[in-house]
């Protein structure tokens, strides 16, 4: 019988993985040489890492899908900057629609089944755009919360950060493809190869073990130890984390279900709290307005191959976030997000007063060329920070902070505030840039300002401690 007493209100995961993860190590001799590789510890974990990233790697996609197909839709659409910047910022709204629901969709079918049914959507909505008109835009969304929540769930504590952050390095991975892509194909056939990701992710998924984690709160106890034994490798002793996931899981109480009104309580308003200013304050910085529309943007400081700009673009934010990946188990989430918000500060200030400077001085005068390289090594050194700290780690802290039994409709709501955010600065990213250069960044400046006295003042330190360590500091 299960450690939960409420068995009868227990709900199954959507995706079964079969029992090839349940098998003792007594039989492991009879196993192919394949499966036994498989059946290492770490090698089980970084698998499936490397299988749920693929859907940030589509959502990677999405954000840079804007860019390099910007001035070809315009032009065979018809459209304004304005229509352009609602079609930009649709993917938004699909994601605050994804948002609602996805929370407590992941909480009845599992991490797993929640990714599976984000998948499809997907594949819809590019389908929509390549063949149809601009409405498609809004089908596409992906859930990233339930990527990051199954990866910081069967993460072991000593790897948690670096592979929390595969799912931002999955993202880059994906902004990077679009700019490449979009220099060779038209903005329909992007579309379509925008399906891939999605369509490798789904059979991967049948192939890895359900989060433990999620597994004891709902009480299946043999699937819970069976998954939590392939993640740690069969030759592991595991019982010192099983008591500590089944002592976290009972502290939450008997009731699976949470209400609004049970956020009211510390131990889980306050962790909302910094997921959700996180969040906020990450979109809030600018980036996916600088990302979504950077050859725009370079087109404005002068740059003639604008697209081969926002490639160069797209390979630095991939190295950058790559080396944060290596760091964050060794600097530590909190130390890497002040570095990183104080860095996108300067940056932003830097484009902001090459922006200004740009706008008081003749095309034709030398300092025009000087101010515009100014402007891209501002926003190289931009991107660069976000890398380093800001673009990936909100998301990792949250999925660490939040105690179980809420993740699902905490995360929704984070989820839904920064996909809101997300949306109001994609739709007024353009608009703003049409209005006033400097101006913009001087705004972002600000917000970024902003975000290292949040860190320094709120947000707690998650290296090196279990889940379940983190969790009942904030009782």
């Amino acid at each position: 019988m299960s450690f939960r007493d409420e068995s009868e209100d227990l709900r199954k995961p959507f995706l079964h993985t079969g029992s090839w993860y349940r098998m003792g190590s007594r039989q492991s001799s009879i196993m192919s040489s394949s499966a036994q590789f498989i059946r290492d510890g770490s090698i089980s974990v970084v698998l499936c890492v490397l299988i749920v990233a693929l859907g940030p790697i589509q959502f990677g996609f999405t954000c840079g899908y804007s860019s390099p197909t910007q001035a070809e839709i315009i032009k065979d659409l018809k459209l304004s900057v304005s229509e352009y910047s609602v079609f930009g910022s649709l993917s938004n709204v699909g994601a605050m629609v994804g948002a609602i629901a996805s929370g407590q969709i992941g909480e009845y079918i599992g991490r797993k089944g929640s990714l599976m049914i984000a998948s499809i959507p997907n594949i819809i909505g590019w389908l929509i755009i390549s063949f149809a008109r601009v409405v498609g835009r809004i089908w596409r969304w992906y859930n990233i919360l339930h990527g990051t929540v199954y990866i910081a769930e069967i993460s072991p504590q000593n790897m948690r950060g670096s592979l929390g952050s595969v799912n931002q390095l999955a993202v880059t991975t994906g902004i990077m493809l679009a700019y490449l892509l979009g220099l060779f194909v038209n903005w329909r056939v992007l579309a379509v190869l925008g399906i891939l990701p999605c369509t490798v992710l789904i059979p991967g998924l049948f192939f890895i073990p359900e989060s433990p984690r999620w597994l004891a709160k709902m009480g299946m106890t043999e699937d819970f130890e069976a998954s939590l034994q392939v993640l740690r490798g069969f030759g592991t002793d595991i019982s010192i984390e099983v008591n500590e996931i089944k002592r976290s899981v009972a502290s939450t109480g008997k009731r699976t279900t949470i209400r609004f009104s049970d956020l009211k309580r510390k131990r889980y308003w306050f962790p909302l709290t910094i997921g959700i200013g996180l969040l906020m304050l990450q979109q809030l910085s600018g980036i996916n307005g600088v990302l979504f529309y950077s050859s725009n943007i370079f087109e404005s400081a002068g740059v003639s191959s604008s697209n081969v700009a926002t490639l160069g673009l797209g390979i630095i934010q991939v190295i950058a976030t790559g080396i944060t990946t290596w760091l964050v188990d060794k600097a530590g989430r909190r130390l890497l997000l002040i570095v990183s918000s104080s860095g996108m500060t300067l940056s932003l200030i830097l484009v902001a007063v090459a922006f200004y400077l740009e706008g008081v001085v003749s095309e034709d005068s030398h300092l025009y060329s000087i101010f515009g390289i100014l402007s891209l090594v501002g926003l190289v050194l931009l991107v660069i920070s976000c890398s380093l700290g800001i673009g990936a780690i909100p998301w990792l802290i949250m999925s660490e902070i939040l105690p179980v039994n809420i993740k699902g409709l905490a995360g929704s709501i984070a989820t839904m505030a920064n996909w809101l955010t997300s949306w109001v600065v994609t739709m007024t990213a353009n608009l703003l840039l049409s209005w006033n250069k400097g101006g913009t960044f001087t705004i972002y400046a600000l917000v970024s300002a902003f975000t290292v006295a949040f860190v320094t003042l709120w947000v707690p330190e998650t290296k090196g401690r279990t889940l379940e360590e983190i969790q009942s500091s904030f009782r």
